[in-house]
């Protein structure tokens, strides 16, 4: 390592896909990239892993960070999932580094917290409360109906990528949705039942630099999202939203870091759009999951994690634009449940014109979950194209020649001698 080479720590978790962008990326900006793990000790030497943490234990993940920033001084820390915010901004102030406040990477990560702080600075958002899922149904039923109405959201307070999220239309539905829930989180949980907002989906992605919002993109959902489940399906950039309501996207969202106290990173907002405005589902710090990153390119072809470094190491970013070309990217959703045995028609859906790439990423001979209890993928579409609408056309094409063969588990019951 060179004396002028800076050195990153990168805080991730095993199933993450991001990775190995952002080692490239360091890679073409001449950045050393360590990668600190939410694994075992006695993983990580299987895994090759640089830097082992548990993340569920902060302080003692904190100081391994320190003791090796001692060997190898850092110049960055940066989350690559919500996991990882509070840890990163925890270690970033105990080592002097540039980093955003701990309360609001704790906000960011605490679905209650980031409502009472919406709440509190008046930024578009549902209406909310919380409970336990000891609280008996009838109460919690007669709260709802007093105070947030149907239809609602019920959603668990850390849980990712719409997993446990589940609209109710009506009490009956409420209490088979809690049950299900039940299924999911600890005895005891809390979780929040929030209003359903209507309308259609965005996901904005920036960059704050000193607490003001740089929007990098806005992207279109044109699958509703309208429940039971909230799956995401399809990603596409730039957005067919007229420019004023870009605009009140934008503003919301900035808003929303501001209300969590955000400053400094990376930010993925999702925000729902009505008559009444812009109003933030969440406010995430941190940059977009999965694979999609590979949507966006900047000047000079930088991959978005190529920016989100260059921001890490002092360099200026907020002057970059991204690439006027269409794109999108397709998360090819589970069908339902099982063991996938296979996957046919890949090298058709890349035939497809303005397809780039398919990436199967679920592994053959493993188990399928799906939503709400699930938190993958079978993998990911992208394309690109003059115009959103070719793009998504192309997306729904690919997807079309995809056949997976998934069978149904075989569930052995073991009866007792009678």
């Amino acid at each position: 390592m060179s004396a002028n080479e800076k050195t990153v720590l990168l805080l991730t978790t095993p199933q993450s896909y991001r990775a190995d962008a952002f080692v490239s990326a360091a890679r073409q900006l001449g950045i050393a990239l360590v990668v600190g793990v939410d694994l075992p000790e006695s993983l990580a030497a299987q895994w090759g892993v640089q830097l082992h943490l548990d993340f569920s234990q902060p302080e003692t993940a904190v100081t391994h960070i320190i003791e090796f920033a001692k060997k190898r001084p850092l110049a960055a820390i940066i989350p690559v999932d919500d996991a990882g915010a509070v840890l990163a901004a925890r270690a970033s102030r105990e080592l002097g580094l540039p980093h955003n406040n701990v309360a609001a990477a704790e906000a960011a990560r605490d679905k209650h917290q980031m409502r009472q702080m919406l709440a509190a600075a008046g930024v578009n958002s549902p209406k909310f409360k919380r409970f336990s899922l000891d609280d008996p149904l009838s109460e919690m039923n007669a709260q709802v109906l007093a105070e947030i109405g149907f239809p609602c959201v019920v959603k668990p307070l850390y849980l990712n990528g719409s997993r446990g999220v589940m609209r109710a239309n009506d009490a009956t539905e409420l209490a088979a949705v809690v049950s299900r829930l039940r299924g999911m989180l600890p005895s005891g949980a809390d979780f929040l039942v929030e209003s359903y907002l209507p309308g259609v989906e965005v996901a904005l992605e920036g960059v704050l630099e000193n607490g003001r919002l740089h929007p990098l993109a806005i992207f279109d959902k044109p699958d509703p999202l309208e429940g039971p489940f909230f799956e995401e399906t399809i990603y596409m950039t730039p957005s067919c939203l007229p420019d004023e309501v870009q605009q009140q996207i934008v503003e919301t969202a900035a808003a929303g870091a501001a209300a969590l106290g955000l400053q400094l990173g990376s930010v993925h907002a999702e925000l729902r759009v009505n008559e009444a405005g812009a109003w933030i589902v969440e406010v995430n710090g941190r940059s977009i999951g999965g694979l999609c990153s590979q949507t966006l390119r900047f000047d000079m072809g930088l991959s978005l994690e190529e920016l989100i470094l260059r921001q890490a190491t002092g360099l200026p970013v907020s002057h970059l634009q991204r690439e006027q070309q269409a794109s999108g990217v397709m998360m090819i959703p589970i069908p339902h449940g099982g063991i996938l045995r296979g996957v046919r028609g890949v090298a058709a859906a890349q035939a497809i014109p303005g397809v780039d790439e398919v990436t199967i990423t679920a592994p053959l001979n493993n188990r399928l979950v799906p939503l709400p209890e699930g938190e993958s993928y079978l993998g990911f579409i992208f394309a690109t194209g003059n115009a959103p609408a070719e793009v998504e056309n192309a997306l729904r094409q690919a997807h079309a020649q995809l056949n997976f063969q998934i069978d149904e588990e075989i569930r052995l019951a073991v009866i007792g001698n009678q």
